[in-house]
């Protein structure tokens, strides 16, 4: 009998030794946290997807790339210019805008206007992780060519989702996570010669947060606000020419 346990313990031993050894040698792939992969359940995500599938254009000098704040406008409309194509999806994330990269890649962009977080943060996905899709995805970019343009994560208003327990201090608490990420944004486009558009600049207040008589829901714009964001595309268009 304790011969038996010997040897079960030393079998034991020698199996636990062997994943570890094994664990070292083929380390895993560190996978994204749950929550970051929301992108996967958004109905409009798949909803878009497959409207991009069936749109008829096959080519686009300009292309519009975000969340819900960029499918809130026409932008071929807004800028009027013909050869623009919207690519926004409500409630997206970084890691979405990561997975429908092909459908930009497709329209073989001479430019393409990024703007996003901020769903992420409201996700609470850490900012360095989304900074990291972000790079992945510029990266992508300039190695096809395409001139990347780097749009500021904008604010929430300090009412934003009050009327389903959102707080003035919660918001604040991740405006200023805002703040983080568009300070490794802004300095990695100055190190990497990226234009870098601060929408914050134009739309948000001394106290932190969006004003409000620029959103209609304490996120989302309102014309006036697109009208301001606009005149920041048509300069960057203008200095490539474009």
């Amino acid at each position: 009998m304790k011969n038996v346990f010997s040897r079960n313990t030393l079998l034991t031993l020698v199996c636990f030794y062997l994943i570890l050894f094994a664990a070292e040698l083929f380390p895993q792939t560190k996978l994204p946290a749950k929550d970051t992969l929301r992108y996967r359940t958004n109905p409009n995500y798949i909803l878009q997807q497959s409207m991009f599938d069936i749109y008829k254009t096959r080519q686009a000098d300009i292309v519009m790339l975000g969340n819900s704040l960029t499918h809130g406008a026409a932008w071929n409309e807004l800028l009027g210019r013909p050869n623009v194509v919207e690519r926004g999806i409500t409630s997206d994330v970084l890691y979405g805008y990561e997975s429908r990269i092909n459908a930009v890649y497709k329209l073989n962009p001479k430019i393409v206007f990024i703007m996003g977080g901020l769903n992420d943060i409201y996700n609470w996905t850490p900012v360095e992780d989304i900074f990291a899709v972000y790079v992945r995805i510029i990266s992508g970019l300039r190695s096809r060519n395409i001139i990347p343009v780097i749009q500021s994560t904008t604010y929430s208003a300090k009412t934003y989702a009050k009327d389903w327990g959102g707080t003035s201090e919660g918001n604040f608490g991740r405006n200023r996570e805002v703040d983080k990420l568009n300070k490794l944004l802004s300095d990695y486009a100055k190190k990497n010669n990226i234009d870098y558009i601060d929408v914050n600049a134009l739309t948000a207040g001394k106290d932190g947060f969006l004003r409000p008589e620029l959103s209609w829901d304490g996120i989302h714009f309102k014309a006036d606000a697109y009208k301001l964001w606009a005149r920041e595309v048509e300069k960057v268009l203008s200095k490539h020419k474009l």
